[in-house]
């Protein structure tokens, strides 16, 4: 037995952990500590793949678990407390859309692992930790709006998970961003911020998500190409 993988399955162990606690917080309406133990399982999954590769005990059960542990953390548990903090007012509806959100982030783990060896450079969709923190994020920021407006942006979020719109993974080959949707995500993050400073956390994730969606109708406008 090789003991050196317990170190980074344990990580991903502990952010399935913090997932399952999130769900609990939420179940007893303690949204805020809901929304920061899903923010902490974000930090706990960068680290496990890092530690794997750290300790040279990458491997097919470390990722697998990884998505498990991810499905749970990033994907169920912002999906329930997206519900019972905003859509549960809207019954039914507000169950369907979370669940889609859910649901989103499941098929977008899935294509990730089956098209890791192929996609480089880049993000194909919002990455589901992105996702669940624009969803905690929101829950702490102050903004309410109503549920309506929740929901819209909740399904958003879901598309983008799964859709074909690309983020930078941030290690500087093969940037799909161009500096004109840059700059007017910018400046929308930066008044954001400006009436609302106590909100960056979700003004940071809501700037990189809108990057993201200018961005890709910039290239379908002007007809741009990004690398492979």
């Amino acid at each position: 037995m090789n003991y050196k993988r317990i170190i980074p399955n344990s990580i991903s162990g502990l952010s399935l952990v913090l997932g399952v606690m999130s769900i609990f917080l939420t179940i007893e309406h303690n949204f805020t500590w809901a929304a920061i133990f899903i923010i902490l399982a974000v930090i706990a999954d960068s680290c496990d793949g890092r530690a794997a590769r750290l300790l040279g005990v990458s491997g097919e059960f470390g990722r697998e678990l990884d998505s498990l542990c991810d499905v749970c953390s990033f994907g169920v548990a912002p999906a329930i407390l997206i519900y019972v903090y905003s859509l549960q007012s809207i019954g039914v509806t507000g169950q369907v859309i979370a669940a889609l959100y859910a649901f989103g982030g499941a098929m977008r783990l899935a294509r990730f692992n089956i098209n890791a060896s192929t996609v480089h450079g880049y993000f194909q969709g919002m990455p589901i930790p992105a996702g669940a923190c624009i969803l905690a994020t929101y829950v702490v920021s102050g903004y309410n709006y109503s549920s309506m407006w929740v929901a819209i942006g909740t399904l958003v979020v879901a598309y983008i998970l799964y859709s074909e719109i690309r983020y930078p993974d941030f290690k500087g080959k093969g940037n799909p961003f161009f500096l004109p949707p840059v700059v007017v995500a910018l400046v929308i993050g930066f008044y954001m911020l400006f009436t609302n400073l106590n909100a960056w956390p979700f003004i940071c994730m809501f700037t990189y998500t809108i990057g993201g969606i200018l961005n890709a109708i910039y290239i379908k406008l002007f007809n741009k190409t990004v690398e492979a």
